[in-house]
């Protein structure tokens, strides 16, 4: 492939809901382009982008992935994104290094939940887009109606530039709203000219002169000269789009069909002529050397730096480390420093990831986005560039996953297999994470949704050959006490030869510290208990207080007190007074009024106005008290519900709130405090504890 110097990139993210047609679209523009000489299908599984076996298994994208485009003069890096929201880690990967989107809307399905989303991100990260609509080859989608939701919902920006001509229902052209002109399809994506139909002036009279105000508002002389009736030319319409588009003012829509090739070269065309180049864009790090900010702005001339957005670990393909160029020229001969983790990379390669196939390649300038193979050091997030000039960039902001289930090995030997192959997908999946819950014995996985954390049970036993089973995790409830016991034991035991003698009088009561599992005081008076046995009752303290006497769940809020007891000169011993105080532990426990206590969530969940009364009403179901409830100033239209929660009522939740709300919602929460469970709940525990115990 050759090297393109940076004002000859576009660098473009395809965003939409699932099933839009994303991956169809990189198809269609792959056949275009030469790089296919055929057009691979998502339901035949041999697509350019979706080249994971999951993704051929499933019928959809899971990962993100590059397809370098040469369309004319320019290379287009085009990022295929999954639409569905359980891969969200993936989309922002994609965003954080695009510098303009193309949202694909269904033209069969009109605006759904991942537009509007798609939409969110371009706005957070300040991102040019515009707007493509598929499936104009099926006889009954309305091109009008997609672009009338779409000024109903985004206003003024939206800006079509084509519109379909049908004939007998059939999609057989389009009229160039700049140029006032009809085309008319021929084979593989081209066309001809012909007249504008009469149904479609009214329409065409109509688009035109939404451009046209858009246009006169780039300067006051513009202004005038719309006004006074002047016309503008096809020339100073087009600079004023790429001016308009750039800054996000207008946002354009485009139409075509993947299937038939129609539509594609248009879309390709625009991108080049509208889209900036990346060094159009900011870019700004930190000089960890000066400590001052360094603008890199992708510029070549500045020294060597990149970012390291995405990271792809396979069995087959190896490891890559995905970058956009900063500023500078990379080479693959060079040495770069990764900042961060202070080490040196020898590159010894550069490539450029078309899909799954690597292309090697000499250099890459500033803006440009390729992969290097086996850096040992380097993960998402990384920065590399010089030690001379060491350099920082901003780590992208990434999803955090609430989604969690326990998961079991199936084999025990698989073990080790089993936590190396997760922290390879983790390094991969940035929405992935393993917590290891060693209070309650158990491993977590946490994703962004249930669909997130089969697929990558799916990819364990596919890419490493091996099995786990996911089940509903152990709520991490724990066990104190309301009220103060006064008990005493004696342990006792003659064998012949040296015996055990340990004597204990203590007291337990509520300590009022939830957040320490125990206080211990000794007040023994006249040597009842000799000091040297002191440790060894705090020992059996201890040890009782890991696994509570009421259901095996850790204890807290204790105050113990060791007040009196007896030894025996001979027989007593350490073990002896740790077993007596153990077992007056478990007795003084269940005398004072034992109970369970259960975590409780702080969670928010932001949801369109119109859903706030279903999910309110579902988290009174799951005897959460509603706190509050404000504007969500990130998301217009909605509102963001603030609610504590017991966490046993959470597990499932990501499902249910995308059941009640369309996918549209979504939440978060942190641990806030313990409080006592209801009665009905601690013996539901109790006697599930029993039985768990009794079958170990």
């Amino acid at each position: 492939m050759d090297v393109f110097r940076t004002d000859r990139i576009r660098n473009v993210v395809l965003l939409g809901h699932g099933g839009a047609g994303k991956t169809s679209l990189v198809e269609a523009m792959a056949y275009l382009s030469g790089i296919t000489n055929r057009l691979g299908k998502v339901t035949d599984g041999n697509t350019v982008s979706d080249y994971d076996k999951e993704e051929i298994k499933r019928k959809f994208s899971i990962t993100t992935s590059v397809v370098p485009i040469e369309w004319g003069k320019v290379k287009i890096n085009v990022l295929d994104t999954p639409g569905y929201f359980d891969f969200v880690g993936e989309v922002e990967e994609a965003v954080a290094a695009a510098d303009a989107a193309i949202i694909v809307v269904s033209g069969k399905d009109g605006i759904q939940v991942g537009t509007q989303k798609a939409w969110e991100l371009c706005e957070k990260y300040n991102l040019p887009r515009m707007f493509f609509v598929t499936e104009m080859d099926i006889d009954d989608v309305s091109y009008r109606k997609v672009v009338e939701e779409l000024t109903e919902l985004y206003g003024k920006k939206i800006a079509p530039l084509h519109m379909p001509i049908r004939e007998e229902g059939k999609f057989v052209g389009y009229v160039n709203i700049v140029k006032q002109a009809g085309r008319r399809y021929i084979e593989r994506g081209q066309k001809k000219e012909c007249p504008v139909p009469e149904y479609l002036q009214e329409y065409l009279e109509q688009y035109h002169e939404t451009l046209m105000e858009s246009v006169a508002e780039i300067s006051e002389e513009f202004m005038d000269r719309y006004f006074a009736g002047e016309a503008f030319s096809v020339a100073e319409v087009s600079a004023a789009l790429k001016m308009n588009i750039s800054d996000g003012s207008i946002v354009p829509v485009c139409m075509g069909s993947t299937i038939n090739i129609q539509g594609v070269a248009n879309l390709l065309d625009d991108i080049c002529g509208y889209f900036p180049s990346p060094d159009q864009k900011t870019c700004a790090g930190m000089n960890m050397k000066t400590n001052e900010i360094y603008q890199a702005n992708y510029d070549f001339t500045k020294a060597k730096s990149a970012y390291v957005f995405k990271t792809i670990v396979d069995p087959f393909l190896g490891k890559y480390s995905l970058i956009k160029v900063c500023s500078g020229v990379i080479k693959g001969d060079d040495t770069l420093y990764n900042t961060g983790k202070e080490t040196e990379e020898k590159l010894n390669k550069l490539y450029v990831l078309e899909g799954s196939k690597p292309i090697e390649v000499s250099e890459l300038h500033a803006g440009d986005i390729g992969a290097i193979a086996k850096l040992n050091t380097v993960t998402t997030g990384d920065t590399l560039s010089t030690k001379n000039t060491p350099l920082l960039f901003g780590k992208t902001e990434f999803s955090v996953p609430y989604t969690y289930k326990r998961y079991k090995t199936v084999n025990k030997g698989d073990d080790d297999k089993v936590s190396q192959a997760l922290s390879k997908m983790m390094q991969e999946d940035v929405t992935l994470k393993v917590v290891n819950d060693a209070q309650n014995r158990q491993t977590l996985l946490y994703g962004i949704g249930e669909q997130h954390l089969d697929i990558v049970v799916s990819k364990l036993k596919e890419r490493y050959k091996v099995d786990v089973v996911l089940s509903e995790p152990k709520v991490p409830f724990k066990e104190t006490i309301r009220k103060k016991s006064d008990v005493e034991y004696k342990y006792k035991k003659q064998s012949g030869g040296h015996g055990q003698y340990g004597h204990v009088k203590m007291t337990f009561e509520p300590s009022g510290d939830l957040d320490t599992p125990y206080v211990f005081e000794q007040v023994v008076v006249g040597g009842a208990v000799p000091k040297n046995y002191f440790p060894a009752v705090e020992k059996g303290v201890q040890e009782s207080v890991v696994k509570g006497p009421l259901a095996a769940y850790p204890v807290v809020g204790v105050k113990a007190v060791l007040y009196d007891g007896s030894y025996h000169p001979v027989d007593s011993s350490e073990m002896a007074f740790k077993t007596a105080a153990v077992q007056a532990f478990k007795k003084g426990f269940m005398e004072a009024s034992p109970v369970l206590l259960e975590p409780i969530v702080s969670m928010k969940v932001s949801v369109p106005d119109k859903y706030t009364g279903d999910v309110m009403g579902d988290l009174n179901k799951r005897r959460g008290r509603v706190l509050g409830m404000n504007p969500d100033a990130d998301r217009k239209g909605n509102t963001v519900i603030e609610a504590d929660v017991p966490m046993l009522s959470i597990y499932g939740y990501s499902t249910d709130l995308r059941s009640m709300t369309g996918g549209s919602g979504n939440f978060s929460y942190e641990f806030a405090r313990y409080e006592q469970a209801p009665s009905d709940i601690q013996e539901k525990e109790i006697a599930a504890r029993a039985s768990a115990e009794e079958n170990e």
